[in-house]
């Protein structure tokens, strides 16, 4: 395996743990689970500022999203596949900005 290959295995793992961490943190802040139904709240101010925390918890949103679909609404497999590539996609873009600000910040070299 290449280290470029490794590096983008990381930077995946990264971006889901963080997605993961947001709804979590989200989730026992609210107590109630985070969704993309935050941006349809009343007060505009209120949904722009959910745009910023959705465009980082969105890997895990799409997913627990795409598994719950799965075994509830019988979801076809082509749909999940799908699914599953562009939250890993979405992830993988969250990972390296996150590792971006790691290393501008000085916590990682």
């Amino acid at each position: 395996m290449s280290a470029d290959t490794l590096s983008s295995f990381l930077l995946l793992a990264l971006g889901f743990a963080f997605a993961g961490a947001l709804t979590s943190a989200f989730q026992a802040w609210q107590e109630r689970p985070a969704g993309f139904g935050l941006l349809q709240q009343e007060e505009l101010s209120k949904s722009l500022a959910a745009v910023p925390f959705l465009v980082f918890a969105a890997p895990f949103i799409i997913m627990r999203n795409t598994l719950r679909g799965r075994r509830f609404e019988r979801r076809r497999f082509e749909f999940v596949m799908m699914a599953t590539i562009i939250a890993g996609f979405w992830s993988l873009m969250s990972g390296t900005f996150v590792m971006m600000a790691l290393r501008a910040t000085g916590i990682v070299a």
